[in-house]
């Protein structure tokens, strides 16, 4: 059975405006399966972005565990997704899972991983998926060297990320927690 692959996400904070972008590609070997998927979520009543690369089915497990420690937390963005990666690490069935999680509010980006990491970037910017290293370089040019907006960063590192990786297309999604 070949592996569903093709995701890029992208996280980007500026001036107190933190964005998380995501293509819709989904494709499975040589075949795009589909353009308009939705791998960016709003959490704990639009409070908290997340978005996932990997299996979508993990990732939606992964998405309600997550959701759970921040509403038992208080919405402590860190303390959840130390927890959460405490357990997917140790939990049988949960270690299974294949999937990253991008997360953020108002103050932080995280990135969570099965393998029990929690990692904040220096910079504000962070990606994941097939196409994550490619938006990744495009979006700390485009914070090092133009005063954008943070959603207009996401927008033009998600383009760029478009053109260079096959697994990634056009049909992005960008969500946005405005500054406090």
């Amino acid at each position: 059975m070949n592996a569903i692959k093709g995701t890029t996400i992208l996280a980007v904070r500026r001036d107190g405006m933190t964005v998380l972008a995501g293509d819709g590609q989904v494709s499975m070997d040589k075949v795009v399966l589909k353009h308009k998927a939705r791998k960016v979520r709003r959490l704990l009543d639009g409070k908290v972005l997340a978005g996932f690369a990997g299996s979508t089915a993990d990732a939606l497990t992964l998405f309600e565990k997550f959701e759970g420690k921040l509403k038992e937390f208080s919405g402590a963005l860190v303390r959840s997704a130390v927890e959460l990666a405490k357990d997917w690490r140790t939990d049988r069935i949960l270690r299974r899972l294949e999937a990253l999680l991008l997360v953020a509010d108002t103050e932080k980006i995280l990135l969570i991983s099965g393998t029990g990491d929690v990692i904040e970037p220096d910079e504000g910017v962070m990606a994941i998926g097939s196409g994550g290293p490619y938006a990744l370089a495009a979006a700390r040019a485009l914070v090092e060297h133009s005063d954008l907006p943070a959603d207009k960063v996401a927008a033009e590192a998600m383009h760029i990320a478009g053109e260079i990786c096959v697994f990634t297309n056009g049909e992005v999604v960008i969500e946005k927690l405005p500054a406090n």
